[in-house]
C-alpha cells in the first residue's frame, strides 16, 4: 500500500511537470486535491514543497489551499509557519475561515498550548468568524487532556450560552477527562445531562463511566453500567473488560480480575500493556503465580512485557516459593523473544528457601 501510494503520488509529480514542460498548469482545484491527498497519507514535506513549487508557478492559491498548508504545518508542528501563511491570506486579501481558525486551534491544542488556542478563538470574533461545534469540542479535548477540567468546563458552560448543542463528543471528552482524575460523580452529572438533551450514550461513554468507577473502586456501580449496555443494543469491548479488570486490581480481587480476564480473552478481546501489567501485579501480591505465569505467557505471545518492576515481582515470588526454575524458564523465553525489558537484571531474584507446598491459583 505505501509502496502503491508512492508511486501514485510520483507520478502525479511527474504529470504536474510534464505539463509545465509544455506550457500547461492545473487549476487550484487539481493542486488542492493533491495536496489534500498528501496530507491524508502524512506526506507533509512532498505538500509543503508542491505548495511552494506552486506559488513559484504563480498558480494563485485560494482559501482552500491555505487551509491545507496551515494544516500541514500543524501536522509537522511548525506552528510558527502558520502565522507566515495567515499573513500570506492577508496580502492576497484572504479572510480566514471557522476551518481555518479550527485548524489552527487543534494545532496548538495538540502542543499543549492551551492559551495561544484560545487567543485564536478569540481573533476569530474579530473577524468576524464564529466558532462552531467543532471549535468548542477541540479546546475542551485540549484542557482534558491537559487535565485542566475546570478550564475544559468553563468552555462548554460558553458553549451552551451561544445555544451551540453539545454533541456525543463532546459529553464524551468531558466524562472521560473527569473519570481519569477519578471524578466519577461529575462524570455521572455530565451522563445525565446528555440524556436530558436527547443525545444518545455510546460505547464510548459507558467505558469511560466505567473506568471512572473502577478508579475509585466502585465495581458494584460499574458492573451494574455494564448490564446498561444491553439495554441500548451494545457489546462490551477491550476498553470495557479493561476497566473492570483494573477495578477488581483496585480492589486486589484476584479471583475477580482473573476471571474477567478470561472472559475477556473468551470474547475475542486482549489487553493492553498496562492492564496486562496491573494483572500480573495484583496476582503476585495475592501469591497467584500460576495465574500470573499464564497471563505473562499469554502476554509475551502478543510480543509484549511488563515493566522490570513487574516482571521482578513475578520472578521473586515464584522464587520464594521454590519455583526457581520456572522463574529461570521464563527469563529465557524472555531473552528469546528479545523481550526482555530494560533494567530486569535476572541475577538480583530473591530466592528463599524451598518450600513444600507451592502456591497456585
Amino acid at each position: 500500500m505505501v509502496i502503491s501510494d508512492a508511486k501514485k503520488f510520483r507520478n502525479a509529480t511527474d504529470a504536474f511537470y510534464r505539463m509545465k514542460d509544455y506550457g500547461f498548469l492545473p487549476i487550484t482545484k487539481s493542486c488542492n486535491a493533491y495536496l489534500s491527498s498528501l496530507l491524508d497519507s502524512h506526506r507533509v514535506d512532498i505538500a509543503l514543497g508542491f505548495y511552494r513549487e506552486m506559488r513559484r508557478c504563480r498558480l494563485s492559491p485560494n482559501v482552500y489551499t491555505f487551509n491545507i498548508v496551515i494544516h500541514a504545518f500543524c501536522m509537522s508542528g511548525k506552528l510558527e509557519k502558520t502565522m507566515e501563511v495567515l499573513r500570506e491570506m492577508e496580502i492576497m486579501d484572504f479572510s480566514p475561515t471557522v476551518a481555518s481558525y479550527n485548524t489552527l486551534i487543534a494545532g496548538y491544542c495538540n502542543k499543549g498550548l492551551m492559551s495561544l488556542a484560545m487567543n485564536h478563538k478569540s481573533s476569530m470574533g474579530k473577524d468576524g468568524v464564529h466558532p462552531n461545534v467543532v471549535t468548542f469540542n477541540t479546546l475542551i479535548n485540549g484542557f482534558c487532556k491537559e487535565g485542566k477540567l475546570h478550564e475544559a468546563n468553563k468552555v462548554f458552560n460558553e458553549m451552551k450560552a451561544l445555544n451551540l448543542a453539545p454533541t456525543i463528543v463532546t459529553y464524551n471528552t468531558l466524562i472521560s477527562g473527569y473519570s481519569q482524575v477519578g471524578k466519577s460523580e461529575m462524570s455521572n452529572r455530565l451522563y445525565e445531562d446528555m440524556l436530558k438533551n436527547g443525545v444518545k450514550a455510546d460505547i464510548l461513554t459507558y467505558n469511560a463511566l466505567i473506568l471512572g468507577l473502577c478508579k475509585e473502586g466502585k465495581t458494584k456501580k460499574a458492573a451494574y453500567l455494564v448490564k446498561e449496555l444491553d439495554k441500548d443494543n451494545l457489546v462490551p469491548n477491550a476498553s470495557t473488560f479493561s476497566a473492570l479488570i483494573s477495578g477488581q486490581c483496585v480492589r486486589r480481587n484476584s479471583d475477580r480480575a482473573f476471571q474477567l480476564y478470561k472472559t475477556m480473552i473468551r470474547s475475542g478481546f486482549h489487553p493492553n500493556e498496562n492492564t496486562y501489567s496491573m494483572l500480573i501485579s495484583t496476582l503476585c501480591k495475592n501469591e497467584y503465580f500460576d495465574a500470573a505465569v499464564q497471563v505473562l505467557n499469554d502476554m509475551m505471545d502478543r510480543s509484549m512485557v511488563p515493566d522490570s518492576g513487574t516482571l521482578f515481582e513475578l520472578h521473586k515470588g515464584l522464587s520464594q516459593c521454590a519455583k526457581n526454575q520456572l522463574a529461570m524458564i521464563l527469563c529465557k523465553k524472555l531473552e528469546d523473544r528479545h523481550l526482555m525489558p530494560k533494567g530486569f537484571d535476572k541475577s538480583k531474584i530473591i530466592s528463599s528457601q524451598p518450600e513444600n507446598e507451592d502456591k497456585t491459583s
